[in-house]
């Protein structure tokens, strides 16, 4: 069986990610984040494996090409979070790199309003869609999911009944750990082996602040990726209650417990700044944000210590880490268009 896992911008999709790289031969991909996938982006098979059996990238989701390269009976999960939250992540994040954001964080210079603020007051301003990376400046999820993100159209049901069809699972973020159970019963795997630390985690003077006029703002312009996520978390809550709902908060609240211990054993410190990180475990920083990481506990064993690392270990490193495992070698630049 296969894994391909649909990997969103910056939600918690990573810490899944992390979780799932276990003994599998990992499919690499390059950088996918505004081109539809294409097989093209996948590295050859390593040297005496016969199939990929996990996918995990950022990419603009093309389910004909995925499954090319995948094993038939793979599994497709992915995740969805609150669009508001999603696109004030997205913009925290990226503020320097998509076009409206900069364009956006430029004019709020004198305007004593922070660039989300002002983007908001008039995204059409700012937003060119011909330009390649600012398919994440307008729902930025149905851009993710392979959908036309920049206005309903009539094939939108019939594109959404397609990806219901696709995915085994659509975890939401806002419910993650129950997702995580739901996962587990689909995978068969245990509570430790879903255990995660929260990565890629913002300073809080990082995040902006939204009052409901921002947020019916938000909603507005992000209007397709609402119906999306409203969408699946019907199909999530159906999904829960075919599981049992005692069942699930029961099954929640011992993998809480479990996922406490981890904590416990593996956590000096959290929310630590990336100037008293080392190169190892310091995560990847943009110009407008501050990511915060994690100080691996003293006094562990070899084992533990290996463990620990790997729970905490930022998306690049670990990436870079399993490619040069996988391959041997360093990863490739990605194939031009």
């Amino acid at each position: 069986m296969g894994l391909r896992w649909l990997w969103r911008h910056r939600v918690s999709g990573l810490l899944l990610v992390l979780a799932l790289l276990l003994l599998l031969t990992l499919l690499a991909t390059h950088s996918l984040q505004t081109n539809r996938f294409k097989v093209a982006f996948v590295d050859e098979l390593p040297e005496g494996s016969s199939q990929f059996d996990l996918l995990c990238s950022h990419m603009r989701l093309d389910l004909r090409e995925v499954r090319k390269v995948m094993p038939q009976n793979a599994v497709f999960i992915t995740l969805l979070r609150d669009p508001v939250k999603t696109f004030e992540s997205l913009f925290g994040y990226y503020t320097s790199i998509v076009p409206a954001f900069v364009s956006a964080y430029r004019a709020a210079a004198n305007k004593g309003k922070s660039a989300l603020a002002v983007f908001l007051d008039s995204p059409e301003t700012f937003w060119d869609p011909k330009e390649p990376w600012n398919g994440l400046a307008k729902n930025p999820m149905s851009f993710d999911m392979g959908l036309n993100n920049q206005k309903w159209n009539g094939s939108w049901p019939e594109h959404l009944a397609q990806l219901e069809e696709a995915f085994h699972l659509v975890m939401i973020a806002e419910h993650f750990d129950e997702s995580l159970v739901l996962l587990g019963a689909l995978l068969g795997l245990e509570h430790e082996d879903l255990a995660y630390l929260r990565l890629n985690a913002r300073a809080g003077n990082s995040v902006t602040e939204l009052d409901k006029n921002m947020q019916a703002k938000m909603r507005s312009w992000n209007v397709l990726d609402t119906l999306l996520y409203d969408f699946f978390v019907q199909v999530f809550w159906e999904k829960a209650n075919q599981f049992g709902l005692n069942k699930l908060k029961a099954e929640v609240t011992r993998f809480r417990a479990s996922m406490e211990s981890t904590r416990q054993k593996c956590v000096s410190r959290a929310e630590v700044s990336p100037g008293e990180l080392e190169d190892l475990l310091r995560p990847w920083q943009t110009e407008t944000t501050t990511i915060v990481g994690y100080e691996v506990r003293g006094n562990l064993s070899l084992q533990d210590q290996g463990y620990c690392i790997r729970m905490m270990l930022p998306e690049l490193q670990y990436h870079s880490h399993l490619y040069f495992k996988q391959y041997g070698r360093d990863m490739r630049a990605a194939p031009a268009d």
